[in-house]
Formats: structure tokens, C-alpha cells, sequence
């Protein structure tokens, strides 16, 4: 009985396109970063403007208002742990003996 080698199943559009993999990881830390928090800006400027809008009569669904708002507290609260991470890992970093 003849048994084939052992393959990784992949996805075919992993399998397609290889190169596309680092794609989301390419940059500098910083670049990131700052990606990272323009995404938690316009977020925070949406929810506001949504706000407006109900408040205006422009949009009737509270919904919408509601999504929006929940949206940016999540973005904000991951953005505050990551920065307590980043933090926390530099405090460690600074206590280590050369």
C-alpha cells in the first residue's frame, strides 16, 4: 500500500498569492502605530458625526448610533491596552541589568 506524504492544507487564496501574507505587517513599528490610532481617530469621528446626525433627525435608527459608539469604545479600549502593554514592556526592559 502506497500512502502519500503528509501536505499543510491551506487555503486556496494563501496558496495563490504568497506574497500577499506580509502585506498587513509590512512597516515600521511606528508606521503601524500611527496607522493603529488614525483607525481609533476616525472611529471616535465617526460615532460623533453618527451622534449629530440622530440628534439632528437625519438618521431615525438608534442602532446605527449605538453600533457606531460601541465601535470606537472598543477601538479606544484596545488602543489604552496596547499602549499599557507597550509600556509595561519597556518598564521591564528598563529593570534589566546589562
Amino acid at each position: 500500500m502506497n500512502v502519500p506524504p503528509l501536505q499543510m492544507i491551506m487555503p486556496s487564496e494563501m496558496k495563490a498569492a504568497p506574497e500577499k501574507q506580509g502585506a498587513a505587517g509590512e512597516g515600521s513599528f511606528g508606521e503601524v502605530l500611527s496607522r493603529a490610532l488614525a483607525d481609533v481617530n476616525s472611529a471616535q469621528l465617526k460615532a460623533d458625526e453618527t451622534t449629530k446626525q440622530f440628534l439632528t433627525g437625519e438618521i431615525q435608527d438608534i442602532h446605527q448610533v449605538t453600533i457606531a459608539a460601541e465601535q470606537a469604545r472598543i477601538m479606544m479600549q484596545l488602543a489604552v491596552e496596547v499602549r499599557n502593554k507597550v509600556v509595561e514592556a519597556y518598564q521591564e526592559m528598563s529593570r534589566m541589568q546589562v
